[in-house]
């Protein structure tokens, strides 16, 4: 009786239909308090023209009248770019990081708008790489960048009264691509566009390839295409990213260890290796140059851009000639990396140029253009602001690209370089090494830290001292005497290589080298420093033609060439010009097999082989640099 008595007893405390819990605490919705603000926010949905809405942050500064908008899209995280849910009571310290030149738009007085792009983070839609034109055989939806744009902006100037109806849009690497899309067909009210690091060219020398050798090394960039929130899914698996890379073998075959192959974009990269008509109708510079110019923009360039140090440049040489006036296309050309414009930029790296650059940058050009355009005050910008390493001064230029005439700096026998030919009757030699692809050329020195980690290169390895390989035995390395009188090059330097391969096919790294003097009293870790002045690679088998592989002949010397970036440099008295040749440069650009294959995406192991190089360096086909010197 007393165990039955229990039982009832414990089944009385528990009623057979639970209440749920009806009680919180917590308001359904938070309204924020605002007290101490200096600034107003605002989200919205914004609605497109078929009807996706994207997430929009509006920051209005606190009195705002009659105030400009600066704009920026983003696929970067628009809550993330302006202060990660407004909970900060300082307009400056909201959109203090990524994207924002803060001091320029806090002094200024300008709306800021940052907007998720479609299919990412806060917005609705289908999330695309670099989505193409609207209505066309690679994107057939009658949206893309530039209509969410024009929509947008459409809906601000009819929606903000604080407004005085004028927009410029602003934005660095994708957002740089994103401030070229309007362009295409702007709205009325954008008034000016500050496309800075632009994505332009995936195939020719921006993020994805450089001249078709795939740059393997920028593992990040897969996180934020993988997923909507950028969450990563590539699993680190080892300390040293050279290990992993080396240990898949193929850039196929990493990207499916690491499930990347379920990514559409990545069926699409890898099956287009060479510069066919996919990477063509995407190509910005080519894509702008058939619309007429409309929007007065200034590009913004990065000397040393370990990113996107290809598409700035050739949008200036696509619509520069569309500016009849003079007064429509502007260019700078800074010192910096990879958006280093918006950050401190007194060096780069162990480069220092007695001055913060960026700041200077910043207030005495971005500063008056935005004004000029955003509120109608005057502005005294030079056409081109370039900024000349060696000098470390900054110019004011009437234009860019006008190449003077090129000198030619030969490679010569007994590992030199200068600017006098070999005679004519003098035999043909070859300057030789051994490329093994089991071996490869590092990039960085080991180990090689993923971008992101505070032990990584990835900012400042464009200007690391090249002492790291000039002593191996698989790099060429050809040193000129010291100068007597400075050489300065104002241009796009062009490699002519004449080599040979025992392979059949491969790649040619050139490097076009500032050595300076063996002692710098005033900087003793200077002494003998090997600056990269510019440098890249070319992939061999599309020698014949950007847009079709074809087999190297081997033992055969053949003709190569390629331009290296853009310079803005004086070589000094007493400096050295030196010149290195190499044929891997990993693990940021994937290892050619040197034999060939149709797609070295998908090599296997034993298509990977030993060739010998061999580059002549005298004779009448002797290979040479192109330089644009400055008389």
């Amino acid at each position: 009786m007393k165990a039955h008595w229990l039982l009832g007893a414990a089944l009385a405390l528990f009623p057979a239909t639970v209440q749920a819990q009806k009680y919180d605490e917590r308001p359904a919705t938070l309204v924020p308090a605002t007290e101490g603000f200096n600034y107003e926010r605002r989200i919205v949905e914004i609605p497109m023209r078929d009807g996706v809405k994207l997430h929009t942050i509006i920051l209005i500064p606190k009195g705002a009248h009659d105030a400009g908008i600066v704009m920026t899209r983003t696929p970067y995280s628009a809550d993330g770019m302006t202060g990660k849910g407004g909970n900060n009571a300082d307009l400056a310290s909201s959109i203090t990081g990524y994207d924002n030149a803060t001091d320029v738009i806090v002094e200024g007085g300008y709306i800021r708008v940052v907007q998720d792009v479609r299919g990412k983070y806060g917005s609705q839609g289908i999330a695309m790489m670099n989505p193409p034109l609207h209505d066309t055989a690679l994107n057939p939806t009658h949206t893309d960048d530039s209509t969410d744009t024009y929509d947008t902006i459409d809906w601000l100037v009819k929606h903000l009264p604080e407004s005085n109806r004028k927009v410029g849009i602003m934005g660095i690497s994708y957002d740089g691509f994103l401030s070229l899309m309007p362009l295409i067909d702007p709205h009325p009210a954008l008034v000016v566009a500050v496309p800075e690091n632009p994505m332009v060219d995936g195939w020719r020398g921006d993020d994805w390839f450089h001249n078709g050798a795939f740059r393997l090394g920028i593992d990040y960039i897969w996180e934020q295409i993988a997923t909507r929130d950028n969450s990563s899914p590539y699993a680190r698996t080892t300390y040293d990213e050279y290990d992993s890379a080396m240990r898949a073998g193929s850039a196929g075959a990493l990207a499916k260890a690491h499930g990347l192959d379920q990514i559409g974009f990545w069926r699409k990269l890898s099956a287009h290796p060479a510069y066919d008509s996919f990477w063509q109708a995407q190509a910005m510079d080519q894509v702008l140059a058939r619309y007429p110019l409309k929007v007065p923009v200034m590009l913004v360039h990065g000397l040393w851009d370990q990113e996107d140090i290809y598409g700035a440049t050739a949008v200036y040489r696509a619509l520069k000639p569309k500016d009849t006036a003079g007064n429509m296309v502007y260019l700078t050309m800074g010192p910096w990396y990879h958006g280093q414009q918006i950050d401190e930029g007194s060096a780069l790296g162990d480069i220092k140029w007695e001055q913060d650059t960026a700041k200077w940058w910043r207030r005495t050009v971005l500063a008056p253009f935005l004004a000029h355009y955003l509120k109608g005050t005057p502005m005294d910008v030079a056409p081109v602001t370039a900024f000349q390493s060696g000098t470390n001064q900054w110019q004011r230029l009437p234009g860019w690209s006008a190449q003077p005439a090129m000198t030619k700096l030969f490679l010569q026998p007994g590992d030199a370089v200068g600017f006098a030919p070999a005679p004519a009757t003098a035999p043909v030699q070859t300057a030789d090494y051994v490329s093994d692809p089991a071996h490869p050329v590092t990039n960085v020195a080991r180990p090689v830290r993923p971008v992101g980690y505070e032990d990584n290169h990835w900012k400042a390895w464009l200007v690391g001292d090249q002492r790291v390989v000039s002593s191996r035995p698989d790099v060429l390395t050809f040193t000129g005497p010291a100068l007597t009188q400075a050489v300065t090059i104002a241009g796009q330097p062009v490699v002519h290589l004449t080599a040979a391969t025992s392979g059949t096919d491969s790649d040619w790294v050139v490097k076009l080298i500032d050595v300076y003097p063996d002692q710098v009293p005033s900087d003793p870790k200077m002494g003998g420093y090997q600056l990269a002045v510019g440098m890249d690679i070319f992939r061999g088998r599309y020698r014949e033609g950007l847009d079709h592989a074809v087999a190297v002949k081997p033992g055969v010397p053949l003709a190569y060439s390629w331009a290296l970036p853009h310079a803005n440099h004086v070589f000094l008295p007493g400096h050295r010009i030196m010149v290195q040749v190499q044929s891997s440069w990993f693990p940021l650009y994937d290892r050619n097999p040197q034999s060939f294959v149709p797609n070295i995406f998908f090599a296997k192991p034993a298509d990977y082989v030993k060739a010998t190089q061999q580059v002549t360096v005298s004779g009448p086909d002797q290979s040479y640099i192109a330089l644009p010197v400055v008389p």
